[in-house]
């Protein structure tokens, strides 16, 4: 099994470098990331975040989102969070393209990211198996239904997923 670097790809004085993650939120600094949603027909796979996470504990997210580490393939990227934090395998994500955004996370944190966002199909039945310390949750849920649940409780949702949902739908989703 491959060691966490905490090394993410940052900029850094204009120049993309590998920088502590911490320190990449803690400074607003713009980084890196990837953004995965499995979907099936008209239902998306989303995860409730651990409690234990760093920042936005306990929110609904995208099926799975982190940082490449330093030198690592976006795709690659995907695949390996996919088993990391819900025990996913046997995918192939689709990219999507780039989403840009900035958010505040809370705890002085900000994600100002440039995210790969990929998607993959599957079914209801695929087998998920969510890794703890990642994740205390996982379902499937249909878009309308998702988009009134953020509607009537937005705080309850990570800011990046709504901004996802809100200004970003077709691109990630496609038709």
């Amino acid at each position: 099994m491959k060691a966490m670097t905490n090394l993410i790809p940052a900029w850094v004085d204009g120049q993309l470098q590998p920088h502590d993650k911490m320190a990449v939120h803690l400074g607003g600094l713009r980084h890196k990331a990837v953004s995965v949603f499995v979907i099936s027909a008209d239902e998306l796979l989303i995860q409730r975040r651990a409690m234990g996470k760093y920042h936005t504990p306990g929110l609904w997210a995208n099926t799975c989102c982190t940082h490449p580490d330093w030198g690592e393939a976006p795709v690659d990227c995907a695949v390996r969070r996919l088993r990391e934090e819900l025990g996913v395998e046997g995918l192939t994500p689709q990219h999507r393209g780039k989403i840009e955004y900035r958010a505040d996370v809370g705890g002085g944190m900000v994600e100002d990211e440039i995210v790969d966002v990929f998607s993959a199909s599957a079914t209801p039945a695929l087998p998920i198996t969510p890794n703890p310390d990642e994740v205390m949750q996982a379902r499937w849920i249909r878009l309308g239904d998702l988009q009134a649940e953020i509607a009537a409780g937005p705080d309850r949702f990570t800011p990046w997923l709504r901004i996802y949902l809100a200004e970003h739908l077709e691109q990630i989703l496609g038709n």
